[in-house]
């Protein structure tokens, strides 16, 4: 048994931390709010993302950072991209000395356009063979559910790779090792933005062939930034690519994919952010991923466009219909 900690009391913190606890871990989650303690430690129950599904008795919550650290081998971060470094560095002088970081977060930082193993390496000062990444197509409430599920844990250092495979393989979630995290990270985060992108076409009525249009160039957009980067281009057709990109296309599970088909019909992003509690990672990350590509010299008209959208400058019809009226080209340009 090790002792896990998970900042964060989301539908994907909640979710992994059951899966945690089913590997036979003592996890402790760190929330925001008492009241999601409460019913986390009196009924095993986090009612405000999993009504009605009970966690396992080795999970208990605390707001107190300090004491949810205590001890911890693993910490693991699942809070929203653009507020980890105001977090983590709140929290940065609690955490044990060697203690291994697992960032769940997918997104790219505004501003500095930081990946976010770059963000906890800077605020910590942790060092590659003490973080990890968590990617892959993972719905959380399908995982909270125990339906089988696998995913993909990269670190730099292989061997920890491999001690974090054996924390989290329980009876219906099966890890993947890799030492590819920015892959890893890239197709994480650019998933969100393609699901938004395909959302879109959703909410404006079109059928299969525009939304499986998107998803392949959208992949090939990742591909794209991710190799000039430096990647493993066979890191995007595994799990934590097309996997991921798939399921975060193909759901209604999906908050990005839900997202961009209110864009489709017509509401504005704030209209969307006012009626839901929930955090959609592509919106808040889609301007620093384009912000990225335009850096390295990338063609990352997905990420262009759908960032165009977000912030109102452009329709979504108009979006679909720049796709169209582009240049045309060698499919492998």
């Amino acid at each position: 048994m090790s002792k896990v900690t998970v900042f964060g009391a989301g539908s994907w913190g909640t979710a992994f931390s059951l899966v945690l606890a089913d590997a036979g871990n003592d996890v402790t989650i760190w929330a925001r709010r008492p009241e999601v303690c409460r019913a986390i430690n009196e009924r095993h129950e986090n009612s405000e993302y999993f009504p009605g599904i009970e966690l396992p008795e080795a999970i208990r919550a605390t707001t107190d950072p300090e004491e949810a650290v205590a001890g911890a081998e693993f910490v693991v971060l699942s809070v929203p991209s653009q507020t980890l470094r105001e977090n983590l560095g709140r929290w940065a002088h609690l955490m044990p000395d060697d203690a291994v970081f697992v960032s769940l977060m997918k997104g790219v930082e505004l501003g500095t356009t930081k990946r976010m193993s770059e963000v906890i390496a800077e605020v910590t000062g942790a060092g590659p063979e003490r973080i990890a990444v968590v990617s892959g197509p993972n719905l959380a409430r399908e995982i909270a559910l125990r339906e089988p599920a696998a995913s993909v844990i990269a670190c730099a250092d292989e061997s920890v790779a491999a001690r974090l495979q054996a924390l989290c393989h329980s009876q219906a979630f099966r890890p993947y090792r890799s030492t590819d995290v920015l892959g890893c990270e890239l197709g994480g985060a650019y998933k969100n933005v393609v699901a938004l992108c395909v959302g879109m076409a959703i909410g404006l009525g079109f059928g299969d062939n525009t939304t499986a249009s998107l998803i392949t160039r959208g992949l090939a957009e990742t591909a794209r930034l991710a190799m000039k980067l430096g990647a493993d281009p066979l890191t995007l057709m595994g799990l934590a690519g097309l996997g991921d990109l798939v399921a975060t296309c193909s759901s209604p599970l999906s908050r990005n994919r839900t997202f961009g088909e209110k864009l489709g019909q017509g509401m504005t992003t704030e209209e969307i952010v006012d009626s839901t509690r929930q955090v959609a990672e592509g919106a808040k990350s889609c301007a620093a991923i384009f912000d990225l590509a335009d850096q390295h010299g990338v063609d990352a008209p997905v990420a262009q466009h759908v960032a165009a959208v977000v912030a109102g400058e452009m329709s979504a019809r108009d979006m679909m219909y720049a796709f169209i009226a582009r240049d045309t080209k060698h499919e492998r340009d």
